[in-house]
C-alpha cells in the first residue's frame, strides 16, 4: 500500500521539476510513511512519485519500479499502489517464460504481465490496486483502477500536462493546476451522490472502477482512450447458475476462504475490523479458523445504545477466540477537528459522521501496532444485504405481491427513516426510463436534494442552469448492463456503481484508513467472489425475505446463533440532533463554517434561508425530518470547509 503521483509535461519540462515532485509527494505521506522515491526524465517532462507504506518485502519493495533490458522490460517504469493476491503463482509462471525479478515484492508483476500481455494484461490481475505504468517505447502513460475503486486514483489534463495522483490534493498541490470547484459537483455532493469519474473539482476526475486509461503523446498534447476491462454483468433475468442450494453455499463458502486467506498475508501482521453485522463477524470467524490462532479484532463502540452494535461483536469475538479491542467513539469525538480532518483525506462531503469513527478507529489501529486490516465491505453490494435493496424487490418482484412484507420492513428500520430509507415513495422519470422503476436507495437522496433546492442562492442557481443531477446519475448507468436483468440485480448494479465507490470505499474505506497509513483489505470484494455472487439466482442471495441468505448458510458454523437470525442492521454514527452534546458540537462547527463571511465567500446558499432552516432544525423534534437536516448541515459545513482544510 502506497501513495502514488505525477505528471507528463513534454511542452513544459520545468513542471516536472523535482522541488514541484516532492511538494506532490508531501501531501502523501500519509499514504506512505516508511519512504518515498522518484523517477525525473528531463527529456520527456515525466515525473513519477511513489510513498510507500512497507507490507510486503519490507526491506527490498522501493518503487518506482524499473524493468529489466535482460527480460524485454527495460523500457518500462512503474508505480503501483495496492496489492495482488496470488502473486507467487504468477511470479513462478512468469519466470517459465523468461522474465526475471529484482525483488520478492508483489508489485513487479504488474510490468511483467503488461509486457507479455499487452493491454489485456489485467485479466491476470486479483487484488485492490491503481497504478502507472510509463512505457518508454510508445510514448504511452497507462493509469489503471481496480474493479470497484477500492483503492482511489485521479487524473488532470490541462496546459501544464497530465498529472495524477492518488488523491486530488497531491495533484492540487502543483501550481499549474487550477483549483476551480464544480457547482455541479457541489450539488451532488450536498445530496450525497456524485456521478461516476466526478470529483469536487472542476478538470480533476476520478478514473473509473475496472477502466483503464491509455494516454499517448499527440502533437503538443495528449490522446486519452478510457478503457473499461471490467464490469459487474449479472446474468440475464433466468440465466443465473441452476444449482442446488448446498452448492451454492458450498461454492460461498470455498471462495470466502481462499478471498480471506490471500488477505492474510503479510510481512506484518494482519488484524480485522468487527463490528455486529454478518460480514465482518464471517471474516474473522473464517479468518480465526485458517490462521488458526488467536486474531486481533477492533471493534467501534457508540455512546447510543441505539446506533451501537458492540455487544453483539464481543460475542462473535468470544466464539472466535479472538482479541478484541474496543474503541469507545463520545459525542465529542464525531465534530471538531476530527471532522475537519475527515473532509480533509476523503476529499468530499459526508452524510453521516461514521467515516469520522473510522478515521478515529485506524489511527488507534495503527497506534496499536497493525498496518493491515480485512474488512467486510462489499457483501451487502454482492448477496443483497441493503434494506433499500429489499424494499424493491419486495415492491416489484411478483413473489412478494401484496405480502406487506415491506412495511415490516420499514417499520424495523424507522430509525433510519430519513437517511437511508425515504419515508415515501418517489420516482424520477430518468430512473424510470433507464432502469424501469425509480430505486429505493437513490429515494431518499432525492428527498435530500428538495429541501437543498430552496436555500440555494440565485447566483448559485444560475451557473446549474437546468441541470437535473439525478438525471445525470441516472444516465450515467450502462442500459445494456440492466437491460433484461432481474430487480435486484438491477438495484445491486446501480449502487456498486454509484454509491459503493463513492460512499462506502471512499470516506467509509480507504480515504479514512490510509488517513492514519492503514491498509484495508476488503475480501467480499476479492473479483472471484463477486463473479460467483452475481451468477447465484436473486431468491437464493435473498431467501424469503432474509437477505444474504446464502452467506448466512456458508458461515453458520462459524456465526453466533444471534447473529445468524438477526436482520441487517445499517452500520452509522447517531447523528447531531440524537443528543444534546452531538447538538452542541455540530453548531460549533455551524458557527465556525457556516458564518456570513464563508456563505457569501462559497456562494451556494441564500444566507436568509439557509439560518430559517437551522432554526427550524433546532425547534423540531420530528427524527426523519432532523435526520434530513442533519445530512445537509454535514454536507454544507464540508463543503464550506474543504478548501481551506485541503
Amino acid at each position: 500500500m502506497c501513495g502514488i503521483a505525477g505528471l507528463w509535461s513534454p511542452n513544459a519540462p520545468q513542471n516536472a521539476s523535482m522541488a514541484l515532485a516532492e511538494k506532490m509527494a508531501d501531501t502523501l505521506y500519509h499514504r506512505g510513511p516508511d519512504g518515498r522515491g522518484f523517477h525525473l526524465a528531463e527529456d520527456r517532462g515525466l515525473a513519477m512519485i511513489h510513498t510507500r507504506l512497507s507490507i510486503i518485502g519490507l526491506n527490498a519493495g522501493d518503487q518506482p519500479i524499473f524493468g529489466r533490458e535482460d527480460d524485454g522490460t527495460g523500457g518500462l517504469v512503474g508505480t503501483i499502489n495496492g496489492e495482488f493476491y496470488d502473486y507467487k503463482r504468477l511470479r513462478g509462471l512468469l519466470r517459465t517464460d523468461g522474465f526475471s525479478f529484482n525483488t520478492k515484492s508483489d508489485s513487479e508483476i504488474a510490468l511483467k504481465l503488461y509486457r507479455k500481455h499487452g493491454l489485456d494484461f489485467m485479466e491476470h490481475l486479483r487484488g485492490e490496486f491503481a497504478f502507472a505504468i510509463f512505457d518508454k517505447e510508445k510514448d504511452q502513460l497507462i493509469l489503471v483502477r481496480d474493479r470497484f475503486g477500492i483503492r482511489p486514483l485521479f487524473y488532470h489534463v490541462g496546459d501544464g500536462g497530465f498529472f495524477w495522483a492518488s488523491e486530488m490534493k497531491a495533484i492540487l498541490a502543483h501550481p499549474a493546476v487550477p483549483r476551480t470547484m464544480c457547482p455541479k459537483a457541489q450539488l451532488h455532493q450536498m445530496m450525497q451522490v456524485m456521478v461516476p469519474g466526478m470529483t469536487l473539482y472542476e478538470g480533476i476526475h476520478a478514473l473509473k472502477p475496472g477502466h483503464m486509461l491509455i494516454v499517448s503523446r499527440k502533437g503538443d498534447g495528449f490522446e486519452l482512450e478510457e478503457r473499461r476491462y471490467w464490469d459487474a454483468e449479472f446474468p440475464l433475468d433466468g440465466k443465473h447458475d441452476d444449482l442446488p442450494d448446498e452448492e451454492h453455499i458450498e461454492n460461498v463458502r470455498q471462495a470466502l476462504v481462499e478471498s480471506i486467506a490471500f488477505r492474510l498475508e503479510a510481512d506484518v501482521p494482519v488484524a480485522c475490523y468487527l463490528s455486529g453485522g454478518i460480514d465482518s463477524c464471517s471474516i474473522l470467524g473464517m479468518a480465526a479458523a485458517i490462521q488458526q490462532s488467536p486474531v486481533k479484532a477492533f471493534t467501534i463502540s457508540f455512546d447510543d445504545d441505539r446506533y451501537d452494535e458492540a455487544h453483539i461483536a464481543t460475542e462473535m469475538a468470544e466464539k472466535a477466540g479472538a482479541d478484541q479491542d474496543i474503541l469507545r467513539i463520545k459525542a465529542t469525538d464525531l465534530y471538531g477537528r476530527n471532522f475537519e480532518d475527515a473532509v480533509h483525506y476523503s476529499e468530499r462531503t459526508f452524510y453521516n459522521t461514521l467515516g469520522v469513527a473510522k478515521m478515529l478507529m485506524s489511527k488507534h489501529v495503527r497506534e496499536v501496532g497493525y498496518k493491515v486490516v480485512i474488512t467486510g465491505e462489499g457483501s451487502d453490494e454482492l448477496f443483497g444485504g441493503y434494506a433499500q435493496f429489499k424494499a424493491d424487490l419486495f415492491l416489484h418482484d411478483p413473489a412478494y405481491a401484496e405480502t406487506g412484507a415491506g412495511d415490516e420492513m420499514k417499520k424495523r428500520n424507522a430509525i433510519f427513516s430519513g437517511s437511508v430509507l425515504a419515508e415515501q415513495q418517489i420516482s424520477h422519470p430518468a430512473f424510470e426510463e433507464v432502469m424501469g422503476f425509480t430505486p429505493s436507495w437513490i429515494q431518499p437522496w432525492i428527498l435530500v436534494l428538495e429541501r437543498v433546492k430552496p436555500l440555494l442562492s440565485e447566483e448559485f442557481k444560475a451557473k446549474l442552469g437546468d441541470y437535473d443531477p439525478v438525471a445525470a446519475i441516472a444516465y450515467s448507468l450502462d442500459r445494456t448492463m440492466l437491460d433484461g436483468r432481474h430487480v435486484l440485480d438491477k438495484v445491486q448494479y446501480s449502487w456498486i456503481k454509484t454509491m459503493l465507490e463513492g460512499q462506502i470505499l471512499n470516506w467509509g474505506g480507504d480515504r479514512v484508513d490510509m488517513a492514519n497509513s492503514l491498509e484495508s483489505r476488503p475480501a467480499f470484494l476479492d473479483h472471484h467472489v463477486a463473479e460467483l455472487a452475481m451468477r447465484i439466482p436473486p431468491h437464493v442471495r435473498i431467501r424469503d425475505g432474509i437477505e444474504k441468505w446464502v452467506v448466512r448458510e456458508a458461515m453458520k458454523h462459524v456465526l453466533p446463533e444471534v447473529l445468524y437470525k438477526r436482520e441487517k442492521f445499517a452500520f452509522m454514527a447517531p447523528p447531531a440532533h440524537t443528543d444534546a452534546a452531538k447538538t452542541a458540537e455540530i453548531n460549533k462547527l455551524i458557527d465556525k463554517w457556516l458564518s456570513s463571511a464563508k456563505i457569501a465567500e462559497l456562494g451556494i446558499f441564500d444566507e436568509a434561508k439557509l439560518r430559517q432552516s437551522i432554526e427550524d432544525y433546532r425547534r423540531s423534534d420530528d427524527h426523519t425530518q432532523n435526520t434530513r437536516k442533519d445530512i445537509i448541515l454535514n454536507h454544507a459545513i464540508a463543503l464550506h470547509a474543504m478548501d481551506e482544510v485541503l
